[in-house]
């Protein structure tokens, strides 16, 4: 019990303001701020040993595990050299094992994934030999097989020099993962039509530009003709199964791309595998043979089609040089009118079709 209080003292001397903060932004009464904040004591402090500060002590501790308990969090303990194992309740609970029952370190360590595996071995071993502590975002699979993060903070003890022990808390993160994970898929999907957003498709571009050779790259951009009348004779629910249908047949038209994005409005683009501009020309001549249908019915049948122009991403050269060039190409194509095909001679860079 006593090196347990030591351990806790230590936890909470390098965490107290965090925690403090989750606990005061809790649903507790607000009447009990003042007795907490009485309660806030000094860790480095040394405290007297007395009746009313043991009760002190124990008040505040019971704070402490409550609001651990709370916000899904447990403390553990891993002696060195030996690696044993000490575990407070609620890290058996994140591992779904039974409370108390005997700890194998090289058992616990299998439950979490490859990844998280290999990257706490890393950190774990660096903070050991010349470290202080560090954190972690894990997954695990649990002893019931449930898919769970957690979020590991560690602080290694030395006595003259040489690790005795490794301990901190850890952590249930879950839904603050999927939440993020929700929210990141909110911002780079499309809502109507499922494809890449804007902002995803510029962190591939990016991605794209920069890899260079042997990743042989091409951007092609679409607008979509007519568009506009859809909307306007047939309404905005014709228009968005439009897009809709438009984002599915150019999926069809370029099984080789890397995404395919909405931009917004009725302009898609596509990075995709290519070669060469031959084959540029080949992928924009599919998308334009796919991209021609009727929407509606008689008399509101209206034939959409699609104008398309296309760079290659070559090394050196700037992704807003190369979204520019093939935004030229495609307004040069809308230009010139429907049904014809231009391309630069030799081994330019650029490809427009409509």
């Amino acid at each position: 019990m006593k090196r347990f209080r030591c351990m806790l003292q230590q936890v909470k001397r390098r965490y107290e303001i965090e925690m403090w903060e989750r606990f005061m932004h809790s649903s507790l009464p607000s009447r009990c701020e003042s007795r907490f904040d009485a309660m806030k004591v000094d860790a480095s402090q040394q405290i007297p040993h007395s009746p009313a500060n043991s009760e002190q002590f124990n008040r505040l501790q019971n704070l402490f595990d409550k609001s651990f308990k709370a916000a899904r969090v447990g403390i553990w303990e891993c002696t060195l050299p030996d690696e044993t194992l000490t575990w407070t309740d609620t890290v058996y609970e994140l591992f779904e094992l039974e409370p108390r029952s005997p700890l194998v370190r090289e058992a616990t360590v299998a439950l979490y994934l490859p990844e998280s595996r290999r990257m706490l071995t890393e950190v774990r071993s660096a903070a050991i030999k010349d470290g202080e502590g560090f954190t972690l975002d894990a997954q695990i699979v649990t002893a019931k097989g449930n898919p769970r993060w957690i979020r590991i903070t560690a602080i290694v003890e030395r006595v003259d020099g040489q690790p005795v022990r490794i301990f901190g808390m850890k952590q249930d993160i879950t839904a603050e993962k999927t939440l993020f994970e929700h929210i990141r898929c909110l911002a780079e999907t499309d809502p109507v039509t499922g494809l890449a957003s804007r902002t995803r498709f510029e962190a591939a571009f990016d991605e794209a530009v920069t890899a260079g050779p042997p990743a042989q790259k091409a951007l092609l951009l679409i607008d979509l003709d007519s568009f506009k009348a859809v909307n306007d004779r047939l309404g905005h629910q014709a228009g968005d199964e439009c897009l809709r249908d438009a984002g599915r047949r150019i999926g069809e038209a370029t099984p080789n791309a890397t995404v395919i994005a909405r931009l917004g409005g009725d302009e898609f683009a596509i990075i995709l595998d290519c070669e060469s501009v031959e084959r540029l020309q080949h992928a924009a001549g599919r998308i334009t043979s796919k991209l021609e249908w009727w929407v509606g019915s008689f008399p509101n049948k209206l034939k959409v089609s699609a104008s398309v122009g296309g760079a290659m991403i070559l090394p050196g050269i700037p992704a807003k040089d190369i979204f520019a060039e093939a935004d030229r190409a495609l307004y040069a194509v809308k230009a010139k009118g429907k049904n014809s095909l231009s391309l630069p001679s030799g081994t330019g860079k650029v490809a427009d079709v409509a």
